[in-house]
C-alpha cells in the first residue's frame, strides 16, 4: 500500500549541503552569550550565592539569580498534563523555579545565569560566582523515595508521592485471579535513559521594543506549547511573544517540554534589549535535559486451563525526577495503560502506578512514552506462562491474539482499538524471521561456543488525538502553494510527505509546494510533533485543506472556462477541461482571486482528532558469547500494520531507527546516579553507550496493513511502533539464549555484557 513517485527528500539538498537553518545558525552575529551555573550536588540547601565578583568582570552584561527573576515577576515553570488519583485528588505539582531558590534538587539544576559578550567571558564569570551549599541527604530510587522517614524533596509533597494512580476494575481482576488455573509474575526495573539528538538544545531570543515583541527561536518539537508555557511562567501578553522553531536536529520527545534555559534566555533578551543565545553542551544535556523510563514494575498474568488470558494486574513505581516536566505524569500512567493489553484479548485489567519525586533530572516523554516498558513486561509474562505451562510461545500467543472478527474491540481500560489481524501479523513476522530453521542456526552457534536465542514481541501504539492543529494553505500568484502546518519536523522527512499530500489534489509538482512549520506568529495553534501523530493529525488536516482549496480553484476556473466544475481536472499546474485543450494556469487564477479581494486561501483545523492504533509483531534473534556476556542482535524481522504507507522508503527508515533505539534500551543505555550522593555517574558519551552502526542488525520488514477509517489518509502513525516492540523482542531473545544455562529471569535491562556475564556465572554455579 502506498503511492508512487518517490525520490530524494525535499529536505535533503539544503541539509546535506550545509544550508540548514538550525537554531544557532540563525542567531545574530552580535548576540550575547548565556551560560548557566549548575549545581554539583543532587540535594543541598543554598546558604549563599554571591555574584558580585562576576558582575564586575569586563564584558559581563548580566549575572542573575532567583532574586532578580522574582523581582521581574517571573514565576515557576508549569507542567502541561493533569491527572487525579482514584479519590479525585489532583497530582501534586511542586513549584519549579527557573533558577534554584532555597534548595537544589538535582545535579545540573541551574543556580545562576550569566550573559556576556562572548563565550570566554561568560565562562570566566561562572567561575567567579561564589556559592555555598549545605549538603542534604539525596534519594534517587523511586521506591526508596516512598519509604517512611526518607528525606522529602518538597514541603508540598508529603512522602514524595506525586500521585497514587489507579485504573481498571480491581474487583473483576481479583475474581479472575481467584478462579485462574495458573498465575505468573514478572518484575523488572527499567533504567533511566536519555535521548541523544545530533543537535543539542539551543535557543536565542531578541526583543523589539518598538513592537514590544520578544521573538524566541528554539530547537523544539512544539513551538506552540513552548509559547503557552512561557506565557504562563512570565505573565507576558500573548501578542508580545513569538516562538519560532526552524530546522530541528532530532527530538524524540525531550525537545517538547519548556526548560528553564529557554525561559531565562527570553527573559534576558527582553530585560537587556539585546539578542541572547545559548547552546547546550553534551554534559549539560545529560544533566539537565528530560530523561525517561525510571520504572520499577511487577505484572501478574492469570490464565485458564486452556491457556487463555483472563486477567492482568500491574503494580508499579515510577520516578518523576526532582520536578514535574510538561507531559511526565502521563507517561507511566495513561501511557502504560493504553497498551498494557498488547494485541491480546484480556477480559480484566487493573493498574496501579505510584509516582515519586527523586533527586534526579525530571523525566518526560521519550520515544514510546511508557509503552516500551509496558509491552516488555507483558511479553515477558507471556513467555513465562508458556514456559511454566508447557505451551509453545507462538501457539500461546496465537490462542490469545485479537482477530479481525473480534472487532470492534474496547480494552478493559476503555480504549477502542482499531481493527488488525493479530495471527496474520504473527505468521508474517515468523516467516520473515525464518523461525522454522532457527533450531539449525542455534545448533550451528552452539558448535562455535555461542548461545542463540529467539524472542517474539506483539506490540501496539496509540497515536493521534493531539489537539490544536490548524492547517493553512494558499495558492500563490506564481502557481506555487504555501502550506502551513502545526506539526514541527525533527528529521523525519515531513516536508516531503506533506508536500505530496498537498500536491496530489491540486495537481501540482512536488517542488511547487512549500511546507512551512514552526512559527506561532503565522499559525495561532499547533500540536507540534509527538506521539507518532504528525501524519494522522497534521497530514489529514492538510489533505482536507488541499481538497477544499482544489474545490475553490475548480469553482473559479469553471467561471473563466465556462465549464462545469465536474468536467475540470487539476494537473500540471493547470485546470484543464476534460477532453479539450482549454486550460487555465493556477497562477492566473490566484492573481484573479487576489484582485477580487478573495485570495485562494483555506484554513483547516483538525476534524475530531481520533486515536489510531498501529500494531505489529517483531521477532529478534541474538547470539550471546558466554565467555564475555556480549550480546549481538543478529537479525530482526517485523510485520506491521500502520494503515496506509505514504512513503515506503521513509517508513522503512522509521522502522530501522526505532529498532536500533530499542536495541540501545535493551542492551546498552542507562543513566546512573550514585545511590548515596545522587551524583551523576554517566555524564558523557564515554560513560553512556549508544548503539553504533556496526551494532545495527539487518531488519526485514513487511506491511500487513488495513487502512484506518478514522482519518481521510487511512494512516495510523508509525514512528514509535517499532521502538515499542524492539526492546521486548530483544530481551526475550536473550532470555531464550540463556535458558539452557539455567538463567531465567532476574535480568533487568540494559543487558550489558557485565550483567549477562554475571548471570551466566550464577547460573553455572
Amino acid at each position: 500500500m502506498g503511492s508512487g513517485g518517490f525520490g530524494p527528500r525535499l529536505e535533503d539538498a539544503p541539509l546535506l549541503s550545509g544550508r540548514g537553518r538550525f537554531t544557532d545558525d540563525t542567531a545574530p552575529p552580535d548576540a550575547l552569550v548565556a551560560r548557566f551555573l549548575r549545581s554539583p550536588r543532587a540535594h543541598a540547601r543554598i546558604r549563599a550565592i554571591d555574584p558580585e565578583a562576576a558582575r564586575g568582570l569586563e564584558g559581563v552584561v548580566l549575572v542573575a539569580t532567583a532574586a532578580e527573576l522574582q523581582g521581574d515577576g517571573i514565576g515557576t515553570l508549569p507542567a502541561e498534563a493533569r491527572l487525579a488519583d482514584a479519590d479525585g485528588r489532583p497530582l501534586r505539582e511542586p513549584p519549579r523555579p527557573p533558577l534554584a531558590r532555597d534548595r537544589v534538587r538535582h545535579v545540573g539544576e541551574a543556580l545562576a545565569v550569566v550573559v556576556a559578550r562572548d563565550e570566554v567571558r561568560a565562562r570566566d564569570a561562572l567561575e567567579a560566582i561564589a556559592v555555598e551549599l549545605e549538603p542534604l541527604p539525596a534519594v534517587v530510587e523511586p521506591r526508596t523515595a516512598l519509604e517512611p522517614g526518607v528525606v522529602e524533596l518538597h514541603p508540598e509533597v508529603p512522602g514524595n508521592l506525586a500521585i497514587d494512580w489507579r485504573v481498571g476494575d480491581a474487583a473483576a481482576v481479583e475474581a479472575a485471579f481467584a478462579r485462574a488455573a495458573r498465575i505468573v509474575r514478572v518484575e523488572t526495573r527499567f533504567s533511566r535513559i536519555a535521548a541523544h539528538y545530533l543537535e543539542p538544545r539551543a535557543v536565542w531570543a531578541a526583543h523589539d521594543p518598538d513592537r514590544d515583541l520578544t521573538t524566541v527561536t528554539v530547537s523544539s518539537q512544539g513551538p506552540h506549547l513552548q509559547k503557552k508555557l512561557l506565557l504562563a511562567a512570565t505573565g507576558w501578553a500573548p501578542e508580545s511573544l513569538r516562538v519560532v522553531s526552524e530546522d530541528v536536529g532530532g527530538g524524540f520527545g525531550p525537545k517538547f517540554p519548556l526548560y528553564p534555559e529557554t525561559l531565562l534566555v527570553a527573559w534576558a533578551a527582553r530585560r537587556l534589549g539585546r539578542p541572547v543565545r545559548w547552546v547546550a553542551e553534551r554534559n549539560e544535556h545529560l544533566a539537565a535535559d528530560a530523561q525517561a523510563r525510571d520504572l520499577e514494575a511487577a505484572l501478574e498474568l492469570a490464565l485458564d486451563e486452556a491457556g487463555r488470558f483472563v486477567a492482568v494486574r500491574v503494580d508499579a513505581v515510577a520516578g518523576l525526577g526532582a520536578y514535574l516536566s510538561s507531559l511526565a505524569a502521563t507517561v507511566p500512567t495513561t501511557g502504560l495503560a493504553r497498551v498494557i493489553s498488547g494485541l491480546y484479548r484480556i477480559p480484566a485489567i487493573a493498574v496501579r502506578v505510584r509516582c515519586a519525586y527523586t533527586n534526579t533530572p525530571p523525566v518526560d516523554a521519550i520515544r514510546g512514552a511508557g509503552k516500551p516498558e509496558a509491552l516488555a513486561l507483558l511479553e515477558a509474562a507471556v513467555d513465562r506462562a508458556a514456559l511454566e505451562g508447557g505451551f509453545d510461545p507462538v501457539e500461546l500467543r496465537r490462542k490469545n491474539l485479537l482477530r479481525p472478527e473480534d472487532f470492534p474491540w474496547r480494552t478493559p481500560l476503555g480504549y477502542e482499538v482499531e481493527p488488525f489481524d493479530g495471527p496474520a501479523l504473527l505468521d508474517r513476522a515468523l516467516a520473515l524471521a525464518d523461525r522454522e530453521r532457527f533450531p539449525a542456526r542455534r545448533a550451528e552457534a552452539a558448535a562455535r561456543g555461542r548461545l542463540r536465542g529467539l524472542g517474539i514481541a506483539c506490540h501496539v501504539h496509540a497515536t493521534g488525538a493531539m489537539a490544536g492543529e490548524l492547517a493553512r494553505l494558499e495558492l500563490r500568484p506564481d502557481g506555487t502553494v504555501e502550506a502551513w502546518t502545526g506539526t514541527r519536523a525533527s528529521g523525519q522527512g515531513h516536508a516531503t510527505v506533506l508536500a505530496r499530500i498537498v500536491a496530489e489534489p491540486l495537481g501540482v509538482a512536488l517542488d511547487a509546494v512549500r511546507i512551512r512549520q514552526g512559527d506561532t506568529a503565522v499559525l495561532p495553534s499547533g500540536p507540534g510533533t509527538g506521539g507518532s501523530s504528525s501524519m494522522v493529525v497534521s497530514g489529514s488536516s492538510l489533505h482536507r485543506g488541499a481538497t477544499a482549496l482544489a474545490e475553490r480553484v475548480r469553482a473559479l476556473a469553471a467561471e473563466l472556462l465556462e465549464a462545469a466544475p465536474a468536467d475540470l481536472r487539476l494537473e500540471g499546474g493547470r485546470v484543464v477541461v476534460a477532453g479539450t485543450d482549454r486550460a487555465v494556469a493556477l497562477g492566473l487564477l490566484a492573481r484573479r482571486a487576489i484582485e477580487a479581494g478573495d485570495p485562494l486561501r483555506i484554513e483547516q483545523p483538525a476534524v475530531d482528532p481520533v486515536q489510531t492504533w498501529p500494531a505489529g509483531v517483531t521477532v529478534a534473534e541474538v547470539e550471546v558469547d558466554p565467555e564475555t556476556g556480549r550480546v549481538e542482535v543478529v537479525r530482526v524481522a517485523t510485520a506491521l500494520d500502520v494503515g496506509r504507507v505514504l512513503d515506503p522508503v521513509l517508513a522503512a527508515g522509521q522502522v530501522q531507527g526505532g529498532i536500533v533505539a530499542g536495541l540501545g534500551e535493551a542492551l546498552l543505555e542507562r543513566v546512573l546516579f550514585d545511590p548515596e550522593s545522587g551524583q551523576l555517574l554517566t555524564g558523557s558519551l564515554l560513560d553512556y553507550p549508544l548503539p553504533r552502526a556496526a551494532e545495527a542488525p539487518p531488519v526485514a520488514i513487511d506491511w500487513v496493513c488495513r487502512p484506518s477509517t478514522r482519518n481521510p489518509l487511512g494512516v495510523k502513525g508509525l514512528g514509535e511502533l517499532p521502538s515499542n516492540g524492539a526492546p521486548a523482542a530483544i530481551l526475550a531473545a536473550v532470555r531464550d539464549a540463556l535458558r539452557s544455562l539455567g538463567v531465567d529471569g532476574g535480568l533487568d535491562p540494559p543487558l550489558t555484557p557485565e550483567r549477562v556475564w554475571r548471570a551466566i556465572r550464577q547460573g553455572l554455579s
